[in-house]
């Protein structure tokens, strides 16, 4: 960690906040689609668990979009592979799979419009 990272006391990235309209149907769309884990602080469920990182649902609070700023990219084991479990799932694979570099990137939509993207590192 830089010094001056370590200075702030800052560790690492806790939550993401995206924008829904509908509650309901984003938090089946991350449970039912996805199979995200349920994330807790104490007894209350505050969105849904990626690694160390909470993925909060936030209706009501801005407009859903497909390029959020900070833009959220997951990282996979295998791009090609989660590209293809995505469309098996029925979600929409929004930018296909492509090489950048020493990675693999392609994005989806979730059940609100928002764009996720993921990413995995090439083979060889």
């Amino acid at each position: 960690m830089s010094d001056t990272l370590s200075a702030l006391g800052i560790q690492r990235v806790k939550v993401i906040a995206l924008a829904v309209t509908s509650l309901e149907r984003a938090n089946r769309f991350y449970e039912d689609m996805l199979g995200l884990a349920p994330a807790f602080e104490g007894t209350e469920q505050v969105g849904w668990q990626l690694g160390e990182i909470i993925l909060m649902l936030k209706p009501d609070w801005s407009t859903p979009t497909v390029a959020p700023n900070p833009r959220i990219t997951l990282a996979t084991v295998d791009a090609m592979a989660t590209q293809e479990a995505l469309r098996t799932r029925g979600i929409v694979v929004a930018d296909e799979v492509q090489a950048y570099g020493d990675f693999l990137v392609g994005s989806f939509l979730d059940s609100e419009g928002n764009k996720l993207w993921f990413c995995s590192p090439t083979s060889g």
